[in-house]
């Protein structure tokens, strides 16, 4: 009699949705997104377990945004883990809370199953200390777990070591910048397949213009922005949160109308698309600077893999640093990974669509094999 296959449920709880995927292996086996939960993560999960064939289910594996300065790897979900997680909301309270939610409906739904945490901020816990210290004093940063974490790690490490792939060369000896262009936006420097230098920080919001956030600004804004429009802190965050970036520079926070308002000539469009290129730009050019040598740069996430000219436009003007963009293989309207630069070019230009799911259910795989 066939034994039958271990099977892996990932989990990504928002904190008005829910993702959840089904691998048998590598193979996905089902798929869904619950949309307008509200806060009830108890009757979505519960109905995906009943929808689910759920035999032979090994892991389930669960997406937490942020890790802190413990967790530096997948762990397996246990009371002590759900409370080390939960004295990390204050630095993720958009996110944590929400993962929290669907691993207490999980382990009480499945609790013989065993459940791993993979943590976003996890593979940036690399960095070097010049790279995540702030200069800021180190008791004050110290007592209250100040410094770089990053996030958009589990999608930074699956599309690296995808590029090195597709190179047919060892991660181990390829140096990558990894941009992931979505809605939220970062940039990592990976030097052997490990995060050196990454764009978001102590939370997702400092680094490259994205959908909503306004990515980096001078701090004296805030402060401005309190003791001159007389803004509180909670307007200031929404400004800088949830009313920056995109939507901020021109109202519309989705790339594609961005690029189609452009192109029929609207000023405000045109103005935040190059703004958003000229700090991909900045960024391509001080990880390299960081890197010493670089093997490609890669693109990924919505805006990464499906919009050819913000790839254009981020990386013009670099080939003396032999970094181009080939214009018919970039705008040739291809699918899944693939190299858009010039054949033979010193440094490849790739896209790589990320797979965070697949990343998650390989390294829970990984942890409870066995």
């Amino acid at each position: 009699m066939t034994e039958p296959t271990v099977r892996v449920l990932v989990v990504n709880c928002g904190s008005s949705s829910l993702k959840y995927r089904l691998f048998d292996g590598d193979r996905t086996v089902a798929r869904g997104l619950v949309e307008e939960i509200g806060s009830d993560h108890e009757g979505a999960l519960r109905r995906v377990v009943d929808e689910l064939d759920l035999a032979g289910l090994g892991a389930i594996g669960h997406r937490v945004v942020h890790g802190g300065e413990r967790f530096s790897a997948p762990v397996l979900l246990d009371d002590e883990v759900v409370a080390a997680v939960e004295a990390l909301v204050p630095l993720a309270p958009l996110h944590n809370p929400a993962n929290l939610a669907g691993i207490a409906v999980a382990r009480a739904l499945l609790p013989d199953v065993p459940q791993v945490a993979v943590f976003d901020t996890a593979f940036h816990r690399s960095l070097p200390p010049e790279a995540a210290t702030y200069a800021i004093d180190p008791d004050l940063a110290r007592r209250h777990g100040i410094h770089r974490y990053g996030f958009h790690g589990t999608s930074h490490r699956y599309v690296s070591r995808r590029t090195a792939a597709l190179l047919g060369r060892d991660p181990a000896g390829v140096n990558v910048i990894t941009l992931h262009l979505g809605n939220g936006a970062s940039a990592c420097a990976v030097r052997g397949g490990r995060s050196v230098a990454t764009t978001m920080g102590l939370s997702p919001l400092p680094g490259l213009v994205m959908g909503t956030r306004s990515g980096d600004i001078d701090p004296t804004v805030v402060f401005h922005l309190h003791r001159v429009a007389g803004l509180s802190l909670d307007e200031i965050d929404d400004v800088l949160n949830k009313r920056g970036g995109m939507r901020g520079l021109c109202g519309d926070s989705d790339m594609r109308e961005v690029l189609r308002r452009r192109a029929a000539g609207d000023e405000a469009a045109a103005l935040a698309f190059d703004v958003y290129c000229h700090r991909l730009r900045g960024y391509v050019g001080a990880y390299y600077a960081l890197l010493g040598t670089v093997d490609a740069v890669t693109f990924t996430a919505g805006v990464g893999e499906n919009a050819p000219a913000v790839r254009a436009a981020a990386l013009a003007g670099l080939d003396r640093l032999g970094i181009q963009v080939d214009a018919a293989r970039n705008d040739a309207g291809a699918r899944g990974e693939r190299v858009v630069s010039p054949t033979g070019a010193e440094v490849a230009v790739c896209v790589i669509p990320t797979d965070e799911e697949l990343e998650i259910a390989k390294q829970t795989r990984a942890l409870t094999a066995g």
